[in-house]
């Protein structure tokens, strides 16, 4: 299938030559779509890291001050005397052992799995099917916790959680291209720090080696990681 009309012009628009600041990146971004959709906007962050060693597997949360743009589906794993809490946080579901059914079967319709940690030992089998989709519940990230409602509250305000895949890349949705440039450059600073701040202290070498932004389907915008400071 060949390039779309909007595709083919929005690509010379990048010069491939360049690195872009955080701002030009995101006036950019916003110039590039090529959908009629309002899409997300990606981060793609490669890191001098190796995430076969335990010591280096890069992973955290950040509240982005602008959102992503997306309401996040939660899905709250936990006992019945905390499903009433869970439910008034704005949780989109709310049980145990039938999501436990239902993701043994393949179901994996949500953004975000918060569990209590009662529950722990009940869902752990299940990190086949929700490992591999960063759907895990983990303490690091704060999403086994005894505190429902401000899990959920966090989820539903913002916050990302990030992990370092096998390639050494961290991908992130970090807004939308209907947010004006300042909005996109002040999340992906906010998110950029976020993933300094989680640098291992065994990692060698230049740390983080390229950031690219893109928006669904458009081009890719290199970003010069040494412009983190705008």
């Amino acid at each position: 299938m060949g390039l779309t009309k909007k595709r083919k012009i929005a690509g010379p628009k990048v010069d491939a030559n360049k690195f872009y600041s955080l701002d030009e990146a995101s006036a950019l971004v916003k110039d590039l779509n090529c959908t009629k959709f309002d899409s997300s906007v990606d981060l793609h962050v490669r890191l001098g890291v190796d995430p076969k060693k335990a010591d280096q597997a890069v992973r955290g949360t950040v509240t982005l001050p602008h959102g992503t743009g997306k309401t996040k589906r939660v899905l709250v794993l936990c006992t019945p005397e905390k499903e009433e809490e869970a439910k008034a946080a704005g949780a989109d579901f709310v049980g145990l052992d039938e999501f436990i059914k239902k993701i043994d079967e393949g179901w994996t319709d949500v953004d975000v799995i918060v569990a209590t940690p009662s529950v722990m030992p009940k869902i752990g089998r299940l990190g086949k099917v929700l490992g591999p989709r960063n759907l895990m519940p983990n303490p690091k990230t704060g999403t086994v916790t005894n505190d429902i409602q401000a899990a959920v509250k966090d989820v539903k305000a913002g916050k990302v959680a990030f992990k370092v895949d096998k390639a050494g890349i961290v991908h992130a949705s970090i807004g939308r291209v209907s947010f004006p440039p300042q909005k996109i450059a002040e999340n992906m600073l906010e998110f950029l720090n976020a993933i300094i701040k989680a640098k291992p202290s065994s990692a060698k070498g230049t740390y983080l080696k390229s950031i690219f932004m893109a928006s669904t389907m458009s081009p890719s915008i290199p970003v010069d990681t040494k412009t983190l400071v705008h």
